[in-house]
């Protein structure tokens, strides 16, 4: 049961404290820590420069694999993949051979903090670039009253009251709707959460992005400094207003491809044809949702269900020889270091190196949108995330035992001092 009283704030076995200030998380999409570096050495993040002298600066771990959807909820939730439920932003469901999109409610096993922070009686804000997230991380929230919103940048011209808290936040907040392939999309996030804080003064609020940009654009390229460069403008202005933020990511962002442009991939399910027979393994991508455009559902992280009678032993050895494949394990292995729902979880999981992706078939992956050379995550490689506070925190430890999925806890601790 959690915990409503005065002073704290319980859900899922974790305990928050009640902010005394906005309490705000910032999660920055595909935010490889060389971004900030790069952008700060050229000058465009004064802000965040100042906040990193000024504030705490750490290193935290996303939950693996590193994928948008079971790191959002880590972090919504405070908990890792095993407890929430979500270990992917795709599923195969075997009992009915079914392979589904992992962002309907009923998929989520525990409430957000969001959840219960407004249970608690507080104001809740969430805006997200993209809509997969927008159900998910409004899970349990009511908008009767007036003390909660939660919309997404790409449909915010259709938002209602009743279901997001706003009506067609588009036009309230004078933002245009942008392309979903856009940077603009999460500078709409961002444009949103100062106005929000000014106009609505959440007591809790999160700003997730889109990784559109740290797909295609290397940390310190001009138009990846140029994103950072606007986050910054801002970050000075949700800093100005007395809030207590974390700035993290839900992973990092690695170049996976050939000296010729061409993507760096091992097609597992063409290897497992090869070997035991058309269709007989079933390889699954997490990494796969509607917006494929800038990945080509090209990830470092891939589970595999194996027919019955087959050796899954012999399977993992087999392809842990594979040039470019970091990690095999089986199921049992990879639920207990990752800590994932093992029925979620196919018989093998599988982990590529920094620079290689991991996909089914050839055949099965359209390319033909990557018009740059392709960066991609999931794995154990962009595992690393930063992990910024605008408050002294001396006593927070650094990764691993620092997780991004701390950030609500951190920054309520903030906000209450």
């Amino acid at each position: 049961m959690n915990d409503l009283s005065p002073m704290n704030i319980t859900v899922n076995g974790r305990t928050y404290a009640r902010p005394k200030v906005p309490a705000i998380a910032i999660c920055l999409d595909g935010c490889e820590p060389a971004y900030l570096d790069e952008a700060i050495a050229a000058g465009l993040m004064p802000t965040l420069k100042r906040i990193k002298q000024s504030g705490t600066v750490r290193m935290a771990h996303s939950v693996i694999p590193s994928f948008t959807n079971p790191n959002n909820l880590s972090i919504a939730t405070g908990r890792p993949p095993s407890v929430h439920g979500i270990c992917g932003n795709f599923l195969y469901d075997p009992d009915t051979g079914e392979e589904v999109m992992m962002n309907d409610v009923r998929f989520l096993r525990a409430p957000t903090i969001f959840q219960t922070c407004f249970d608690a009686g507080l104001r809740v804000a969430i805006v997200t670039a993209k809509d997969k997230l927008r159900a998910l991380l409004g899970s349990g929230l009511s908008f009767e009253d007036g003390r909660a919103m939660c919309f997404s940048a790409e449909r915010s011209d259709t938002t209602t009251v009743a279901e997001h808290g706003i009506d067609n936040a588009s036009a309230h907040f004078g933002l245009p709707v942008p392309d979903v392939y856009s940077a603009e999309l999460s500078e709409f996030v961002f444009a949103a959460g100062v106005q929000l804080l000014k106009e609505f003064k959440p007591d809790v609020m999160y700003l997730t992005t889109t990784d559109y940009v740290q797909h295609k654009y290397a940390p310190g390229v001009p138009q990846a400094n140029a994103f950072y460069e606007m986050f910054d403008k801002y970050l000075t202005e949700l800093d100005a207003a007395g809030a207590a933020i974390v700035v993290t990511a839900d992973h990092g962002m690695k170049p996976k491809h050939l000296e010729n442009g061409d993507p760096a991939v091992v097609y597992l399910q063409d290897l497992l044809d090869e070997w035991l027979g058309e269709a007989a393994a079933r390889v699954i991508l997490p990494i796969t949702d509607p917006y494929v455009v800038h990945h080509g559902a090209l990830g470092s992280f891939a589970t595999a269900y194996l027919p019955d009678g087959v050796n899954a032993v012999e399977i993992v050895t087999r392809l842990g020889g594979v040039d470019g494949i970091l990690l095999v394990v089986d199921k049992k292995t990879a639920c207990e270091r990752f800590e994932l729902p093992d029925d979620r979880i196919g018989d093998i999981v599988v982990i590529s190196t920094e620079n290689m992706t991991l996909g089914t078939s050839a055949h099965r992956h359209d390319l033909a949108a990557l018009d740059e050379p392709l960066r991609s995550h999931g794995g154990l490689t962009e595992q690393e995330v930063p992990f910024i506070v605008n408050r002294v925190l001396p006593d927070l430890q650094d990764a691993p035992t620092l997780r991004n999925f701390d950030a609500f806890h951190i920054a309520c601790m903030a906000a209450a001092l």
